[in-house]
C-alpha cells in the first residue's frame, strides 16, 4: 500500500477510535512510525486528510443511496438501505461523532454533507412510495415526507444518542442493529399484511 493510502487508513482508524479532535498529525506519524516531515510531504494539514476521508465516505454513500431502477422497491430494499447506511456511518463514525465541529470548520464539507442528507431523504422517500405503490404501505405524501425526514434524523444522530445514553462511546458496532430497528419502528405503523410480518421478523433478529 502506498504511503499516502496508509496515512488515510491509519488516520481513519485513529479518528474513529479516539475522536478526531484528540488526534494530531504527530499522532498519525507516530502510529505509522514515520517522521512528521514525511507525513507533511503527502498532506499539508489534518484538515486535508479529513477532506479526503470525507470524499471516500461520500462516494460510499453515493453507492449505498441507490434505489432499484427496473422494479418497485420492497421491504427488503428498505432493510438493505438502512443496513448499508448504518454500516457506512459506522465505518466513518468520526464524522458523525464530531459532526458539528468538523462542518463548522469547512464550508465545502458542510455543503457536501447537506447533499448526503438530501439523498438519504430522497432514497427513503422513493422506497416508501414504492411500498405504497405495491400496496403494502398505507401513507399519504405528507406521511412519507415526514417519515423520510425522521429516518434521516435518526440515522444521522444515532451514534451520538447512543453515546450520551450509555455514558461512553462504544467501539462495538452492536448498536447499529438497534439503530436500524429504531428506524424500522417508525415505518411499522404504516405497513400492512406480509410487509408488517416481515418487519416483525427482521426486528426480532436485531433484538436477539
Amino acid at each position: 500500500m502506498k504511503t499516502r493510502d496508509r496515512i488515510l487508513q491509519i488516520s481513519l482508524q485513529l479518528f474513529n477510535e479516539h475522536g478526531e479532535p484528540r488526534i494530531t498529525t504527530n499522532h498519525i506519524a507516530d502510529e505509522m512510525d514515520i517522521s512528521p516531515g514525511n507525513l507533511y510531504y503527502h498532506f499539508r494539514s489534518k484538515d486535508e486528510i479529513i477532506g479526503l476521508l470525507f470524499q471516500q465516505f461520500e462516494r460510499r454513500m453515493d453507492a449505498v443511496l441507490q434505489t432499484p431502477e427496473r422494479r418497485v422497491p420492497d421491504m427488503e430494499d428498505m432493510w438493505l438501505y438502512l443496513h448499508l447506511v448504518f454500516e457506512s456511518i459506522w465505518e466513518y463514525r468520526f464524522i458523525y461523532r464530531d459532526l458539528d465541529n468538523i462542518l463548522s470548520r469547512n464550508k465545502k464539507l458542510r455543503t457536501h454533507f447537506r447533499r448526503i442528507l438530501e439523498r438519504k431523504i430522497n432514497t427513503a422517500t422513493a422506497i416508501c412510495k414504492g411500498l405504497v405503490d405495491a400496496g403494502v404501505m398505507d401513507a399519504t405524501s405528507e406521511d412519507i415526507a415526514a417519515l423520510a425526514r425522521n429516518i434521516a434524523v435518526v440515522a444521522t444522530y444515532w451514534l451520538n444518542f447512543q453515546g450520551v445514553r450509555a455514558g461512553a462511546v462504544s467501539d462495538e458496532g452492536s448498536n447499529l442493529g438497534l439503530g436500524v430497528y429504531q428506524v424500522l419502528s417508525l415505518v411499522a405503523p404504516f405497513l400492512n399484511g406480509e410487509a408488517r410480518r416481515l418487519l416483525q421478523q427482521i426486528s426480532r433478529e436485531y433484538l436477539a
